[in-house]
This record gives structure tokens, sequence and C-alpha cells, in this order.
């Protein structure tokens, strides 16, 4: 893939980013378990690591939440199949005034035709910036 090719792998790398987002789909346990490589990490904005399968007990587990907007989406091939996306996202819906939003970012691997996610990073943005 070169970077001349990125363009559609980013718009789906954008639904899968928003698909892992969606209230109804995080709690499909086997769907979501597809998205994540087995060796999945995630670095929480709370600054505690998180694995695969804690990750996915954690999702099955949680109070549905709207789904944020997405802004500034950006992917860049970082290997040979392999990409880093960035972006920000914001809360949407009634009361949500008090939370902050959080740059994102995440590793994608393309494993044959599917996409995976190896690594993901959040962190808030202060009220205030």
């Amino acid at each position: 893939m070169t970077l001349r090719d990125l363009e559609g792998p980013r718009e789906l790398l954008l639904n899968l980013e928003r698909q892992l987002m969606d209230p109804v789909f995080r709690k499909d346990r086997e769907r979501v378990g597809e998205l994540l490589a087995e060796e999945f990490s995630e670095f929480g904005s709370s600054g505690r690591v998180w694995t695969r399968d804690a990750t996915l007990d954690l999702l099955a587990g949680e109070s549905p939440q709207p789904a944020p907007d997405v802004e500034d989406f950006a992917a860049r091939q970082i290997a040979a199949d392999t990409v880093l996306v960035t972006y920000r996202t914001v809360p949407k819906g009634d009361g949500f005034e008090s939370h902050s939003s959080s740059l994102r970012s995440s590793i994608w691997i393309r494993r044959g035709e599917r996409w995976q996610i190896l690594f993901h990073q959040g962190t808030k943005i202060p009220i205030s910036y």
C-alpha cells in the first residue's frame, strides 16, 4: 500500500473507529473481539493499561453512552499494512457540557483482508483548552 492508496483504508478505518464507539456494537463481545488484535493494548486517560480481555470485559458491562462526534480524522501509513490514525472525539447530546473532548490515536494492522486494532490511546483535553 502506498500513501496514494490510503484513501480507501482511511474511510474504512474511520468507519471501524466509529463502530467501536457505537454503544450497541460495543456490547457485542464477539464482534468487538474480531476487531481487536490478540495482542491489543490501550493506554487509558487514567494511566491504566488495558489488555484485550480487560477491554472486552469492560465494554460488555458498561452503560450505553451516545457515540461522540469524530473530528480531524487523519490516517498515516507507518509501515507495510500498518496505519496510525489520529482524531478528536467531542461528546454530543444533552448533559455533556461537563465532559471533555479527547485526542485519540490507534494503530491498525492489516492481516490478510481484515484490519485489526493493535493499540489505542485516549488523552482527555481539559475543558478550558
